[in-house]
């Protein structure tokens, strides 16, 4: 009897630890989930939505697994991200936090705002103001915004959004560092993201996670929590529901 018990629990542990290998492989070289908890991404992404990245897009670092063991200071099977692209990417400042910006600027690139404007290389880059304009948050507080689809050098589209009032107009020059990227929030007046040197800056190639690829489920937390299960009817925007990045 007691041989059979212990027959038991060994079973058990093994199924336990070969679910936890397959998920940890599952996890780290094809698609991680991830959860949107701040406003900057908005309207491209919104606080609740969630999110599965693409692991393998970009090759392998460290940081493509758990706890971003010290093994290499090299990319296995790196391909370069392309303009436009939604990244994870762990920040510079402690390469622990995950953040999602887009990448706007290439190794070698030069960026600056001048009177509102974007400019790559000394190129202004073409944009088209949408009426009316999308509601936009952040953190607390609603913005008043203009949207602009903006077009990078590579064709590439998206929806950003600018304050009316008090929008950051004018920077210094930004030069993007070899093996480096410059990445910006859709939500342009609320992210802390490559304009801000002291605290993210320029995201090192090794510090890419993957690309953002599908919406796979979204709850608006300022309407409720998942934990009231009962008004998710309310909060659960279907909208979004398996929606394509």
């Amino acid at each position: 009897m007691k041989k059979k018990i212990i027959d038991i629990i060994f079973d058990n542990l093994k199924t336990l630890i070969g679910a936890l290998i397959i998920a940890i492989f599952i996890r780290s070289l094809l698609f991680q989930p991830f959860y949107i908890p701040s406003s900057s991404m908005e309207p491209t992404l919104l606080v609740g939505d969630r999110i599965f990245v693409s692991k393998y897009t970009y090759g392998y670092s460290k940081h493509s697994f758990p706890f971003s063991p010290n093994f290499s200071n090299k990319r296995f099977f790196s391909k370069l991200p392309e303009r436009g692209d939604l990244v994870v990417f762990k920040t510079p400042a402690d390469n622990r936090t995950d953040y999602i910006k887009r990448l706007i600027g290439m190794p070698g690139d030069t960026i600056q705002f001048v009177n509102g404007n974007l400019f790559i290389n000394n190129n202004k880059i073409l944009r088209e103001e949408v009426e009316p304009s999308e509601i936009i948050r952040c953190g607390k507080f609603i913005l008043e915004t203009k949207s602009f689809i903006e077009t990078l050098p590579n064709g590439a589209k998206y929806l950003a959004v600018y304050k009316k009032r008090g929008t950051l107009q004018n920077t210094k020059k930004f030069e993007v560092p070899p093996d480096h990227f410059f990445l910006m929030g859709d939500n342009r007046d609320c992210s802390k993201d490559s304009r801000y040197l002291d605290s993210v800056g320029y995201v090192s190639n090794l510090n890419l996670v993957g690309e953002a690829q599908l919406i796979f489920f979204s709850n608006d937390t300022n309407t409720s929590s998942l934990l009231k299960f009962w008004n998710l009817g309310n909060s659960f925007r279907f909208e979004r529901l398996i929606k394509v990045l």
